[in-house]
């Protein structure tokens, strides 16, 4: 289905309600489109980043309660209609701030911010009730005036209307852009995103300030359009039934929200009137579509409508040249020194001492037998495992104890041994989330250009490894072992890191494929004038590829130089015998 489909039926829908219904009809309707709305923030946070808010509803009682305030206040002095917008930014902000002062300490904290909003919101109905003089209490802030020429019963219904087209169009399109590709990878795979050099952090943040700049909006004409607020505008309640109007609705979309609350608002309205166990009926309903319809009725009704013979979403659109990588992340050349270091875990030592230089381009390779230490010394390098003493130095900074993201920018790529990639994305997406480390910036994220943008580097990289070329709209989690080997290690290569860690690049990979694969890293590594580290089992591998050999025991280094300098080392005998695939 065409992205352009939902907001001009929406459209549609809104312009002819009023024509076949009455007006009564449309005021209940507005009430649930505000309530749309809000659930469109829960649904774009849960649905396309990962993390679920369960005290919405708070946003959305900061915005009709200032607002009610605001209202009450122009009748003296007009004025005061200017401070309309800061009703809903002032909750936006405050979402913000939460966001990024949890998100910051640990962003894998999805969990425990769910909790943190659910808390949020019951602190909010608390000082509802509690503080009278401001909110009217547990009777609520009433006799709220209409807004200038917009009867509730009228007019007032255009404005909803129009908030709710402009919502639902406005994160229809950003999802489309590249920060909604971005928002969807982290929901997949954040620590990927996180060693391309992207601040994910900060990204939530921002999503989920997004989210409650929809609930304040909705809340914002909430007030005028009821002519009330009452605390539970802010409770609980209201925050669970966001979560279900989203689910049932469809949380992968701004529309399927929007859906999910007029038809659940709507339907439950007319059973209450009629039906003395009206919530035994909803409650069943919503228990069959998350039941049997995961996607809510706007993903159920999407599948039907793409059912057919499988045609390329791609639409054809001139190539552009991608802009040059930050400069800081090109400023030097690969100076890499661990001095003394240590890290562990849970009160064990992994990294015990090690000191390690690495100095210009090339291909070196870090051995050793399992447990050595080698997966930890980048791990400790790249901000997965702290360093507790000790220096890690790399192109003039200390990077010891660095976030993941903030290495990747100095010009650090990394490569696992699992492949990581982004698995319900197509391989064109992942290709392209690659080519925007250090080179997205900004409103650019908001721009279709970069989806377009493409490097010789790419070209060449498709060349060697022909069969991505053919599966660019095949998600990449339906690739074979081989070709998501492949794909990690060129997303890798496309930011043109200065120092590439390469973790097993040859694990599951047949001979012809291991070939393939060495051909390719020491090409990026000449094509780049860059560092490659490359830790590896098989000898015939090291032997084909290595400029230098490092060998770990026990977490530290225990020998280097040249393949034949150290397999004729009486310590790396005693402790490590190689193999040949």
């Amino acid at each position: 289905m065409r992205p352009w489909v939902a907001p001009v039926l929406l459209a549609a829908a809104l312009v002819l309600l009023p024509f076949v219904g009455n007006e009564f009809l449309a005021y209940q309707i507005g009430l649930f489109l505000l309530y749309g709305v809000a659930a469109q923030g829960v649904a774009l946070c849960w649905g396309r980043l990962g993390f679920l808010p369960l005290g919405h509803a708070l946003f959305f009682g900061l915005g009709a309660y200032l607002s009610g305030g605001i209202l009450k206040a122009a009748q003296a002095d007009a004025v005061w209609y200017l401070l309309l917008p800061l009703a809903a930014l002032a909750p936006a902000v405050l979402a913000w701030a939460v966001a990024r002062l949890v998100f910051a300490r640990s962003y894998h904290s999805g969990p425990y911010f769910s909790l943190i909003t659910l808390a949020l919101t019951m602190l909010g109905f608390l000082a509802a009730n509690r503080f009278s003089s401001l909110t009217g209490g547990f009777n609520g802030m009433t006799e709220i005036p209409e807004l200038p020429g917009l009867d509730r019963y009228g007019a007032m219904y255009w404005a909803v209307a129009a908030l709710a087209l402009v919502s639902t169009t406005g994160l229809t399109v950003m999802l489309r852009r590249p920060i909604g590709t971005l928002w969807s990878a982290i929901s997949q795979n954040e620590d990927r995103l996180q060693f391309f050099g992207f601040a994910t952090d900060r990204m939530k943040a921002l999503a989920f300030g997004l989210s409650a700049l929809c609930a304040a909006a909705a809340g914002v004409l909430f007030a005028p359009h009821q002519g009330i607020v009452t605390p539970q505008t802010v409770g609980f309640l209201l925050s669970t039934e966001l979560v279900i109007w989203a689910a049932v609705g469809g949380k992968a979309s701004p529309f399927g929200a929007l859906l999910g609350a007029v038809l659940v608002g709507y339907a439950s309205s007319e059973l209450r009137d009629n039906f003395a166990y009206w919530e035994v009926v909803v409650a069943i309903a919503f228990m069959a579509v998350v039941r049997f319809l995961p996607d809510g009725i706007a993903g159920f009704v999407t599948r039907l409508l793409n059912r057919g013979p499988a045609t390329s979403a791609q639409i054809s659109a001139p190539v552009e040249a991608a802009p040059a990588i930050f400069p800081a992340s090109r400023s030097s050349r690969a100076e890499l020194a661990f001095d003394d270091v240590y890290s562990g875990a849970s009160g064990i030592a992994i990294i015990n001492g090690l000191s390690l230089k690495l100095s210009g381009p090339g291909v070196r390779c870090l051995i050793g037998p399992n447990g050595a230490g080698k997966t930890s010394t980048f791990n400790t390098l790249t901000g997965r495992l702290p360093s507790q003493s000790g220096s890690i130095q790399f192109a003039d900074q200390k990077v010891g104890r660095w976030a993941a993201w903030r290495v990747a920018r100095l010009g650090i790529g990394r490569k696992f041994q699992i492949p990581s990639v982004f698995s319900q994305l197509d391989v064109r997406d992942n290709l392209a989330i690659a080519l925007w480390a250090n080179r997205l910036h900004g409103l650019q994220s908001l721009s279709n250009r970069p989806k377009q943008w493409q490097t010789p580097l790419l070209q060449e990289l498709l060349n060697l490894f022909p069969a991505l070329r053919n599966s660019l709209d095949i998600p990449a989690g339906r690739l074979s072992q081989g070709d998501r080997q492949a794909l990690e290690f060129v997303m890798m290569a496309l930011p043109e890191p200065r120092l590439m860690l390469l973790d097993e690049p040859c694990a599951g990979l047949s001979p012809g494929e291991t070939q393939r694969m060495m051909d390719a890293i020491k090409t990026v590594a000449q094509r780049l004038d860059a560092a490659a580290l490359v830790i590896e089992h098989d000898m015939s591998a090291v032997e084909r590829i290595a400029d230098h050999v490092y060998v770990m025991h026990q977490g530290r280094l225990l020998a280097e130089g040249s393949l034949a300098q150290v397999q004729a080392n009486e310590k790396v005998r005693a402790v490590y015998a190689g193999g040949h695939k």
